[in-house]
């Protein structure tokens, strides 16, 4: 029992945890994200991060990701040329 509570916060927690930076905001593309204003480089990567994970690759199509709270799915590679930008930004 208190194994599954723990597994359901986890997995609650692995869910929610690029929404909770994204409260309010709705991105349509990584590049959204990196062109996002409001979100410090820290937040825009870990929101980016979580998109790469293979905890948001579409079923059957692993080059996709589908982050929850977004509209579409993106490539893997959209999500890494997204980082890159913000490597790029950050050593300007």
């Amino acid at each position: 029992m208190e194994n599954a509570i723990l597994k359901e916060a986890v997995d609650r927690a692995f869910t929610l945890g690029p929404a909770v930076l994204m409260q309010g905001m709705h991105f349509r593309r990584p590049s959204d994200v990196v062109a996002a204003r409001s979100l410090s480089q820290d937040d825009k990567r870990a929101i980016l991060a979580a998109w790469a994970s293979d905890l948001y690759a579409v079923d059957s199509k692993p080059a996709l990701r589908c982050l929850p709270g977004t509209s579409e799915t993106v490539s893997i590679d959209e999500v890494q040329a997204a980082l890159r930008e913000l490597d790029r930004r950050g050593l300007s």
